[in-house]
């Protein structure tokens, strides 16, 4: 009877240890650290933000787009002027001439001009047909090519449809896709813009490439002309 006793006291002060401990567990977890306030941009005006459902200060839409953390820095490997871009440079070859003929189209839809865009089109694609990539390396050569051919098209079509500035933008958004493609291998004499309108596309978004900071959009010139964002320097 008498270890019968002592055993039951025994498991006792065991279970009043044993809970001693787990509230001393408890007591001490460190309690979740508090989650930083989120912030929303303008779907419109991406670099305006603050706390969701404000107005923005451009447009007076709600904030309701979170805002991404900021982008680790790019690697040399994710950079737009790349080591093949400078050697294809000292080479002899440049994408300057293409560059300075986007850049006149671009400028012509920002100013809903479609005679002046088709007339910068036409040259463009005069731009690709002259340019001679005979001194790349091969592998060079067949990237060149390929982003040309495709940019031709697009240049080609806009430079026929004088008038129809409508379909003029909409192979502007992927002659910007193949101009920015360009930027990540070849190199440019000059700072360029990567600027984005969430907009454009029927509400996809797209790029353009611009010789300003200031935003001047091709995609709606004088009906949202201040309308998108800088997304990168190139």
């Amino acid at each position: 009877m008498k270890n019968i006793i002592l055993s039951t006291a025994a498991a006792a002060l065991l279970l009043v240890s044993c809970n001693q401990k787990n509230k001393e567990a408890v007591s001490n977890t460190p309690e979740p650290k508090e989650i930083a306030s989120q912030s929303y941009a303008c779907s419109m005006h991406p670099e305006v933000t603050g706390k969701k459902g404000e107005k923005c200060s451009k447009c007076g839409m709600e904030l309701t787009e979170p805002v991404k953390p900021a982008a680790a820095p790019q690697t040399d490997k994710d950079s737009l002027t790349v080591k093949a871009g400078t050697k294809t440079a000292e080479s002899g070859f440049s994408i300057d001439a293409i560059v300075a003929d986007y850049l006149a189209l671009k400028n012509a839809l920002t100013k809903d001009d479609a005679n002046l865009a088709s007339k910068a089109g036409k040259k463009l694609y005069a731009a690709f047909n002259t340019i001679d990539p005979g001194s790349m390396d091969v592998k060079l050569k067949k990237e060149y090519l390929d982003i040309a051919d495709d940019a031709k098209e697009h240049a080609e079509h806009i430079g026929a449809n004088a008038g129809k500035i409508a379909h003029q933008r909409e192979h502007f958004v992927m002659l910007s896709n193949d101009i920015n493609d360009l930027l990540k291998t070849f190199k440019t004499s000059q700072m360029l813009y990567q600027d984005y309108c969430p907009m454009a596309d029927e509400g996809k978004g797209a790029i353009w490439i611009s010789e300003i900071k200031e935003i001047k959009n091709p995609y709606y010139g004088s009906d949202m002309l201040t309308c998108g964002s800088v997304k990168k320097t190139l």
